[in-house]
């Protein structure tokens, strides 16, 4: 079996004395999706942030194109080739949308993401460039976030719940431009409590339960009776 992109190994992840991980184990292949879902507080945000640097892993291995991660800082890992789109999108209120995606870049790593190349993907964006990242609608909020992401060239990028709080058809457009991001050579991690949105795009689906891993398969092979067991416990 190949190396994968990132291997994740056993990992215990803490706030304080609250255990919020479990011995979690997970694998992503360059380029593809993986999904991980699960109900309010599973631990799907924790395993990001701990993939990320932002949080620090008590136990357990992270390994990405090979090196071991673990512990490494925020912009460290994305010097290495990770990066985060946060839950709630956190972009800056006082700057202007361009200037928001320009501080994506300041890891300054070599890739296909500029800002042309993003106004291609969200037209609406380079519309809107100049405005304060407030004055756009969450919809527009949440592809700022994810093109700021892009534009440090990352081979993986990590989304934390970008369906949260966003009407259907939005969902549906922003999750049609991800197939794009994919096709640039990314792998991507989708944490989602949305089901069927995961299942659709994603290949490889985690489930996780109060900080552990319950499930975990091809997305072909869930079933909504296996899904409903991990997700929710009964």
């Amino acid at each position: 079996m190949p190396e994968p992109l990132l291997d994740v190994r056993g990992l215990d992840a803490f706030y304080g004395d609250f255990q919020a991980l479990f011995n979690v184990s997970l694998r992503v292949e360059a380029g593809s999706v993986v999904a991980v879902i699960g109900a309010n507080g599973a631990g799907k945000s924790t395993l990001l942030k701990t993939i990320a640097g932002l949080v620090a892993p008590r136990r357990g291995e992270i390994t990405f194109g090979g090196q071991a991660i673990a512990g490494a800082s925020a912009f460290q890992t994305v010097r290495h080739g990770i990066a985060l789109v946060p839950e709630g999108r956190r972009l800056f209120p006082s700057l202007t949308v361009e200037e928001n995606l320009l501080i994506g870049g300041q890891a300054r790593r070599p890739g296909p993401w500029t800002l042309a190349r993003i106004y291609e993907l969200f037209p609406v964006l380079a519309e809107r460039r100049g405005l304060p990242a407030p004055a756009l609608s969450g919809g527009q909020q949440q592809m700022a976030a994810i093109a700021r992401a892009l534009m440090a060239n990352p081979r993986l990028l990590l989304c934390d719940e970008i369906s949260l709080g966003l009407a259907p058809i939005v969902v549906r457009d922003i999750y049609a431009r991800l197939p794009q991001i994919v096709a640039e050579g990314l792998s991507l991690i989708i944490v989602e409590q949305d089901i069927v949105q995961a299942l659709k795009a994603a290949s490889h689906v985690y489930c996780l339960q109060e900080g552990r891993v319950a499930l975990e398969g091809k997305a072909g092979d869930m079933t909504r009776d296996k899904i409903s067991t991990a997700y929710f416990g009964v």
